[in-house]
C-alpha cells in the first residue's frame, strides 16, 4: 500500500503508543541482550495534582532519549515512573473541592480520617492527568511499575499496592533512633493560610510597594547621645544633635511586639559608646540591650536595627549570636496573640502590657501593624515614613505572605549525614576534572560542572532540615507522646506536666503502645490528642492506664522523595530489581532542586544504605521564551506543551527541545522554531515517498547486513552515515543532547534527503548501478530512523512499519556499531569536491541576484588531475544542481567574471550582461553601510558596564545574540563585494 502524502501526528501518536504498550516494549529490561549491563533512571517525580509544563517536557524528553537508546542497544533498561504526592499542593485541590460541595464541609468538621478518604478519590480520579500527558510526548517509561509515594500508607485503597510508606517510616525511626532526627524550636517559613510550615522551594518572592517606617526607641535612663548630622568629604561629623532616643526603620512595625534588642554595627562610631547599653521598647516597656552585630548596615537606613528573633530570619541569627530572648507575639493565622503570653510580659510595666493586650491581642497582623503606626504618631515616636519597593515572600500556593515563625518542627540534624553526600561529590568532580571519571567507582558528579558549585555551597553551610508539616495529607510522623512524669520534691508521688512530653518512635502503633507500657509499666490507651488525654486522666486519674497520642503533623514531601531510588525499588525489602538497578545511572533534574532534591537524595541514600544513588546528575537550565523571560501566566507568554504536540507533534516538539538542549544555557523556545523542525520531519517523510516511489522498499526485508555498494555515491553515503552513528554516540555519552540532534539534522536533511536523494536519480536510471543504490538507500534510511528515534520516536516507528519486513518494532531495533572502517576516503573526498563546488557556485549566484532559474556557462581556469576526475564522473550532477549550462577551459577569466575556488581548482562566471554589476554593487555597500551603524550601536551598548551590569540578563543575551548574527550578515555583504570587485 503506497505511503501517505503526509504524516498524521495526531493519528499516528496514539496509535503507535498504544502498540508499543500493548507489546511491553518500555518494561524493564525489554529488549535486553543475554548478560547486558544495566541502565536505569529515575523519574523526578511529578507532583500528583501536576500537568505538564515546558520544563517537565524539556526533562522527560532527554530521559526518554537516554532510555530508548540503552534499550536499542541491548542494556537491561528500567526508566522508574511515579508520582510525588505533594502534600499541601494536594491537600489544598481537596479542600476547594469541598468548598465547591453542596454540603459545604470543611476538612475540620469532616475529620481527618474521611478527608484523607476524600484525598484518595480525588487521586483515583484526577491523579493520573499528568501521566497521560507524558504518554502523549512519548515518555517509554514502564508504567505497570509507576510509583506512588503514598503507596502502602494506612486507608490507602485497592489499587495503591506498595511500601514506599514502609521505606519512609522506616528510615524516620532508625535515624531518630540514631540521634540524626530531633524534635525542637526553630525558625520556619511558615503560612498563615494553610497553618503549617513550609519549604523554601514553596516560597516565592513578590516585589510590593510598601512602606518604611522610622520609629524612636528611647535610651533608657534618660541618656542621651551627640548624634552627627553632617559630615565633611572624609566623613567626619561636622554638626550633632543631642538625642536620647534611637532611630529603627522597620517594614514590619507589628513585629516590634516581640523586639529583644536592637543591632549596631561595631565599627560604627555613631553608636560604638552606647553598646551595652539599652533602649525601651516604646509600647510596652521592655528594656531591650543595645548589642554590636556585623548584620547592621551602616550604609542602610539609620544603621540601628531592631531585633525581632521569633520573626524574622536574620533576627534570628543575630540572636543566637548575641544572646537575646526570644518572644513569639503571633498565632498559627498570623493574629498577635499576647494574652497570656508570658514571654511577652515578662519585664514589662503591668498597666503598658494590659493596654497592648487590649489594643492589639486578636488583630490580624496587618491591623496591629495599622493601630501600632496611629499609636506611634500620637505618642511622638513616629519619626517618619518613607515609601519603599520591596521582596515580600509569600506561599507560593496560598499566596498569602509568609511569617518566620518560632515553632517546635522535627528536623534531620544534618550535619550528621552531610559528610558523605560532600565527599562523594567532592571525589566525582575531582575524577571528571582529571578525565578519570569511572562510573562504577562510588563517587558523583554533576553536570555541567558549575552546577556543582551550588551542590557545595548549600551542604557546606547546611542549616537543620524541617521535616514537619502541619497537614493531613501525608506520612503521619510515627512519635507517640505521653506525660512527662515529674517526682514531686521529698515525697514519693509522681506527677504529671502536660506541654512535656515522653516520645516513643516506633514503626507502628502497636510497637509504640508496647513501649510506653514498658515506660510507665501500665496498660496504654491511644487518644486522638494532648486535650482527650487530659480529659482522660481527669476521669480516670494516674492509677488506671496510661494515655498516648500520636502527634499529628506529617512529614515533608522532600523527606520521602528524597527516598525516592529505594523506595520504588522495594526497600526495605532486598528486592530482584533493587539488586539489579540501584544504585541508578543518571538522575536528569532542573537546577532550582539541587539542594531540595539532589542533595537530600544524596544524604538519605548514604545514610540509610551506605550507596550513592546516582553516578551522574545531569542539570538542565531553564525553558525560556523566545525573547529569554522566564514563562509565567501574568506576562502571557507560556507555552503549553500539549497544545504545541497538538499542532506541530510530539516529534517537532522533542526535536526542538533536543537541538536547543546546550549544556548550562537556557532554552529560548519559539513556535517558529518547533514548526521548523516539524518541517524536518516532513523531509523525512517525503524522502522516504522518493524512495518508495522508485522502488527501493520493494521485497525489503533487512537482515542487518550492510551495502558493499561500488558507485562512488553510495560509498560516500554510507561512510557519511558511520560519521553521524559515532557523532551521536559521542554525544548522547557526554550527555551533549543538542549535539546529537543537530548532527542527525545536518545528516538527514543537509546529506541525505538533500544531497544523497538528488544524486541517487541518475543511478536509478542506470541498469549498473539501479539495484545496488536502491539497497544502499534502504540501508541509509533504515539507520537514519533508527539514530532519529531516541528524539523523534513516532514519525520513525511510523516510517519503519511502513518500508520493509520486519521482525520487531523500531523501538527495539538493534542501534548499530558500526563506524570509521565504512568510510572510503577516496568516495569521501570525490562527492565532498563535488559538493562543495556545488555549494560555491550557488553562494555566488545568491550573492549576485543571478536569477534561480539561469543557467550559466563557466570557465575551467586550473583543475587538478583529482578534480578533473571528479568532475568527468560527475559533471551531468554539478552542471544540473548548480545550474550550468557549459564548462570550457580558458587561460583567465574575462572581464565581468567572477571566480569560484575550491579544492585543486579555479572557475570563472562570466556576469556581463546577466547583472548590472554597478546596481549591485550600489545596493550591497548601501545594505552594508546600514548594518555597520546598527553594529555599532550593538556593540557600545554591550561595551557600556553600566548596561551589562544593571540590564535584565535576557536583554543582555538578546543584544549579543543580535550583535553574532549581524556581524555574520556582514561578513557575507563583504564576501559579496569582494567578489563584484573582481568583476570591475
Amino acid at each position: 500500500m503506497p505511503m501517505e502524502k503526509t504524516f498524521n501526528a495526531k493519528e499516528a501518536e496514539e496509535r503507535l503508543y498504544a502498540a508499543w504498550e500493548e507489546a511491553g516494549a518500555f518494561a524493564a529490561g525489554a529488549n535486553a541482550k543475554p548478560g547486558a549491563e544495566t541502565f536505569s533512571i529515575m523519574i523526578p517525580p511529578p507532583n500528583v495534582t501536576g500537568v505538564l509544563h515546558m520544563g517537565h517536557a524539556f526533562n522527560n524528553t532527554l530521559q526518554d532519549i537516554l532510555t530508548r537508546w540503552h534499550r536499542m542497544r541491548g542494556h537491561d533498561v528500567l526508566w522508574q515512573p511515579g508520582q510525588d504526592h505533594a502534600g499541601i499542593a494536594t491537600q489544598m485541590v481537596v479542600e476547594r473541592e469541598l468548598a465547591k460541595d453542596k454540603s459545604n464541609q470543611t476538612r475540620r468538621e469532616m475529620g481527618r480520617e474521611k478527608f484523607l478518604e476524600k484525598v484518595w478519590q480525588w487521586k483515583a480520579q484526577s491523579g493520573g492527568t499528568i501521566v497521560n500527558q507524558l504518554k502523549r510526548l512519548g515518555a517509554s517509561c514502564d508504567w505497570s511499575r509507576n510509583a506512588f509515594t503514598m503507596s502502602g500508607a494506612p486507608g490507602a485503597p485497592a489499587g495503591e499496592e506498595g511500601n514506599f510508606h514502609d521505606a519512609v517510616i522506616k528510615v524516620f525511626v532508625e535515624l531518630y533512633n540514631q540521634g540524626a532526627i530531633y524534635r525542637g524550636k526553630r525558625l520556619v517559613n511558615w503560612d498563615p493560610h494553610f497553618e503549617t510550615a513550609i519549604s523554601d522551594l514553596e516560597v516565592e518572592q513578590v516585589e510590593e510597594d510598601g512602606k518604611l517606617w522610622r520609629l524612636r526607641y528611647p535610651l533608657e535612663d534618660g541618656v542621651s547621645y551627640d548624634h552627627p548630622v553632617a559630615f565633611d568629604d572624609e566623613g567626619r561629623p561636622l554638626e550633632t544633635e543631642p538625642r536620647d532616643y534611637l532611630v529603627v526603620a522597620t517594614t514590619r512595625p507589628e513585629t516590634m511586639l516581640g523586639d529583644t534588642g536592637i543591632a549596631v554595627h561595631p565599627d560604627d562610631a555613631r553608636y560604638t559608646h552606647l553598646i551595652g547599653k539599652h533602649v525601651v521598647m516604646p509600647i510596652t516597656g521592655r528594656r531591650i540591650p543595645i548589642v554590636a552585630d556585623d548584620y547592621a548596615d551602616p550604609e542602610k537606613g539609620t544603621g540601628a536595627v531592631k531585633i525581632t528573633p521569633a520573626h524574622d530570619f536574620n533576627d534570628w541569627g543575630v540572636g543566637q549570636r548575641t544572646g537575646l530572648r526570644v518572644i513569639n507575639v503571633m498565632n498559627t493565622r498570623a493574629g498577635i496573640a499576647l494574652k497570656d503570653n508570658a514571654d511577652f510580659a515578662e519585664g514589662c510595666p503591668e498597666d503598658l502590657v494590659a493596654r497592648a493586650i487590649e489594643r492589639f491581642d486578636g488583630c490580624d497582623r496587618y491591623e496591629a501593624r495599622d493601630a501600632i503606626v496611629t499609636m506611634a504618631e500620637d505618642e511622638g515616636w513616629l519619626d517618619g515614613i518613607d515609601n519603599e519597593r520591596h521582596m515580600v515572600p509569600h506561599g507560593d500556593r496560598s499566596k498569602v505572605a509568609i511569617e518566620p515563625f518560632l515553632t517546635d518542627q522535627w528536623f534531620v540534624d544534618t550535619r550528621k549525614v552531610v559528610g558523605p553526600a560532600l565527599d562523594a561529590v567532592r571525589k566525582g568532580m575531582a575524577a571528571q576534572e582529571a578525565g578519570e571519571f569511572d562510573e562504577t567507582a562510588g563517587y558523583t558528579r554533576i553536570l555541567p560542572e558549575r552546577d556543582a558549585k551550588t551542590y557545595f555551597h548549600w551542604l557546606e553551610n547546611i542549616e537543620p532540615w524541617c521535616i514537619s508539616r502541619q497537614l493531613w495529607w501525608g506520612h503521619q510522623i510515627p512519635v507517640w507522646y505521653g506525660p512527662k512524669w515529674f517526682a514531686e520534691p521529698n515525697s514519693n508521688v509522681i506527677s504529671h506536666k502536660f506541654g512535656e512530653h515522653e516520645f516513643f518512635c516506633a514503626s507502628n502503633e502497636a510497637e509504640a503502645i508496647e513501649r510506653a507500657s514498658q515506660y510507665y509499666e501500665r496498660q496504654i490507651v491511644v487518644v486522638s490528642d494532648e486535650k482527650a488525654a487530659t480529659l482522660y486522666l481527669d476521669q480516670h486519674g494516674l492509677a488506671g492506664a496510661m494515655p498516648i497520642w500520636r502527634d499529628p503533623d506529617v512529614l515533608d514531601t522532600w523527606f520521602s522523595s528524597g527516598l525516592w531510588p529505594i523506595g520504588t525499588l522495594g526497600w526495605p525489602e532486598n528486592t530482584e530489581e533493587l539488586q539489579k538497578y540501584f544504585p541508578t545511572d543518571v538522575l536528569i533534574t532542573g537546577f532550582d532542586i539541587i539542594f531540595f532534591w539532589v542533595a537530600r537524595m544524596m544524604m538519605m541514600q548514604l545514610a540509610v544504605v551506605n550507596q550513592i544513588p546516582f553516578h551522574t546528575v545531569y542539570v538542565h537550565a531553564l525553558v525560556r521564551d523566545e525573547k529569554g523571560k522566564k514563562m509565567s501566566k501574568s506576562l502571557g507568554n507560556v507555552l503549553d506543551p500539549i497544545e504545541l504536540i497538538d499542532e506541530y507533534g510530539a516529534d517537532a516538539v522533542r526535536f526542538t527541545l533536543t537541538a536547543m538542549a546546550a549544556m548550562g544555557r537556557d532554552l529560548k523556545l519559539s513556535t517558529a522554531r518547533i514548526a521548523g523542525y516539524r518541517n524536518f520531519g516532513t523531509k523525512i517523510w517525503n524522502a522516504t515517498r522518493f524512495a518508495e516511489m522508485n522502488g527501493v522498499f520493494e521485497g525489503y526485508a533487512p537482515d542487518g547486513s550492510i551495502p558493499q555498494p561500488k558507485a562512488t555515491v553510495n560509498r560516500w553515503i554510507v561512510g557519511e552515515t558511520a560519521r553521524v552513528r559515532e557523532a551521536v554516540d559521542e554525544a548522547l555519552t557526554n550527555f551533549r543532547f543538542n549535539d546529537a540532534a543537530n548532527a542527525l539534522y545536518a545528516f538527514v536533511w543537509g546529506k541525505v534527503c538533500d544531497w544523497y536523494v538528488e544524486f541517487a536519480k541518475p543511478l536509478f536510471d542506470r541498469q549498473e548501478t539501479a539495484a545496488e543504490t536502491r539497497a544502499t538507500m534502504a540501508w541509509v534510511l533504515d539507520q537514519s530512523l533508527t539514530l532519529l528515534h531516541p528524539i523523534m520516536p513516532f514519525i520513525t516507528e511510523e516510517l519503519w512499519a511502513t518500508t520493509g519486513s520486519r521482525d520487531k518494532m523500531l523501538v527495539h531495533a538493534d542501534w548499530p556499531t558500526y563506524g570509521a572502517e565504512l568510510i572510503d576516503p577516496a568516495a569521501d573526498r570525490e562527492m565532498n569536491w563535488v559538493i562543495a563546488l556545488i555549494d560555491e557556485i550557488r553562494s555566488a549566484r545568491a550573492q549576485m541576484h543571478v536569477p534561480v532559474g539561469l543557467r550559466l556557462d563557466m570557465l575551467q581556469l586550473a583543475l587538478d588531475d583529482a578534480g578533473k576526475a571528479a568532475w568527468d564522473r560527475n559533471a551531468a550532477l554539478i552542471q544540473r544542481l548548480a545550474r550550468i549550462e557549459s564548462l570550457a577551459a580558458a587561460e583567465v577569466a574575462p572581464k565581468g567574471a567572477i571566480t569560484i575556488a575550491v579544492e585543486g581548482g579555479t572557475f570563472a562566471i562570466p556576469l556581463e550582461g546577466v547583472i548590472d554589476i554597478a546596481e549591485e554593487k550600489a545596493r550591497l555597500a548601501k545594505t552594508l553601510e546600514k548594518l555597520e551603524k546598527d553594529l555599532g550601536g550593538l556593540r557600545g551598548r554591550l561595551n557600556n558596564p553600566k548596561f551589562v551590569a544593571s540590564a535584565p540578563e535576557e536583554v543582555v543575551d538578546e543584544t549579543r545574540e543580535r550583535l553574532e548574527q549581524g556581524e555574520d550578515e556582514a561578513a557575507k555583504l563583504k564576501a559579496a563585494l569582494a567578489r563584484l570587485a573582481e568583476v570591475g
